[in-house]
């Protein structure tokens, strides 16, 4: 039941919700925070060795609202094991 939950939800996303921990227009804690959280969600669950398709929301959530640039700048940082944020 949750899963088929999860996956209406993904289908029917449109772009980011009203997240109330970034109630201010600048969005770029918001960008930030679901950038890590995507990668944290598939960190967490690959060591369970679960599906990770729960942690597609947040990756919809930071390719809407985060600079395509930004996004770019990250993973390549993320290769090269100098990535500033803790995953």
């Amino acid at each position: 039941m949750a899963e088929e939950d999860i996956q209406a939800k993904l289908q029917n996303y449109r772009t980011a919700p009203f997240d109330a921990r970034f109630p201010n227009s600048n969005q770029t804690r918001n960008c930030w925070s679901n950038y890590l959280d995507f990668y944290r969600c598939q960190k967490a669950l690959d060591a369970k060795g679960v599906d990770t398709a729960p942690c597609d929301w947040y990756k919809r959530v930071f390719t809407s609202i985060c600079p395509i640039s930004w996004v770019q700048k990250w993973d390549d940082q993320r290769e090269e094991g100098n990535f500033p944020g803790k995953i």
